[in-house]
């Protein structure tokens, strides 16, 4: 099993590093079809996302293409988003057992927004113009920001998916900034949403740890693999190819 598990960590870690979709939409579907509880599933993905996440903060970090301003309003909404959401999945389960069936059905949603959302990325993200939100200035859209912070934390809180993927849509299309920037600003902010949403499910008993190892193990290679490799790889084919498992495996867990 651990051979496997760390397979799968290469495999994951190479898709990410050539298409750049989120890790989080390909691995949580995987290990509760290969039968992992969902619950371990969430919390084990939330905190090897955080892990991973730290690594491409500082390197961003360096290079300077965070845009910490952003990232603090969005925390502002994201970080109570997801205690809430963690908060409510304890509750629910205290009262009524069905804690699997919630996370399944969630999980099932959340990846078929994030298979749409990644074809839109695809086909329509280098075609968008400025809209009126880009044209506003960060003060103006605070409580946007916030919001928009708090509903996707929440999401991701509830199935670990969303933390990259969907807060990149979101900025693509509210936010004017150069596309390092972006990402950068989209990794640092996810690194502190994956960071505390993991420490709340592992204060549950809802990591495996030695699946965490297993994982790092696989994935570290597997993206210095995929990034070198990325610009020789018809990169919009693969993430569309990405799209429609994650779509099928969404569609599978409903």
């Amino acid at each position: 099993m651990t051979l496997s598990i760390i397979l799968m960590g290469v495999i994951v870690g190479f898709l990410v590093g050539m298409t750049g979709v989120g890790g989080a939409s390909l691995l949580t579907p995987i290990l509760i079809l290969i039968g992992i509880h969902p619950s371990i599933a969430v919390g084990t993905d939330l905190l090897y996302n955080s892990i991973t996440k730290l690594f491409g903060t500082i390197q961003h970090w360096r290079q300077k293409t965070i845009d910490f301003k952003l990232v603090k309003m969005l925390a502002l909404g994201s970080l109570p988003g997801v205690i809430v959401a963690v908060v409510l999945l304890k509750v629910f389960n205290s009262f009524y057992s069905n804690q699997e069936v919630i996370i399944k059905h969630a999980l099932g949603y959340v990846l078929i927004l994030v298979a749409f959302a990644t074809m839109f990325k695809v086909f329509f993200g280098h075609r968008m113009k400025e809209n009126r939100w880009q044209l506003k200035s960060l003060e103006e859209k605070r409580w946007l920001t916030i919001t928009i912070g708090a509903v996707l934390g929440f999401i991701v809180g509830l199935t670990s998916i969303g933390s990259g993927s969907l807060y990149a849509i979101a900025m693509l299309y509210f936010f004017r900034m150069m596309p390092a920037t972006l990402v950068g600003t989209d990794i640092a902010h996810a690194f502190l949403l994956a960071s505390t949403a993991g420490i709340l499910h592992a204060s549950m008993g809802n990591v495996n740890y030695t699946l965490v190892v297993n994982l790092l193990i696989g994935s570290i290679p597997g993206v210095l693999i995929g990034s070198m490799l990325a610009t020789k790889a018809p990169t919009n084919v693969l993430r569309t190819i990405i799209a429609s498992l994650v779509l099928i495996s969404g569609l599978k867990l409903i």
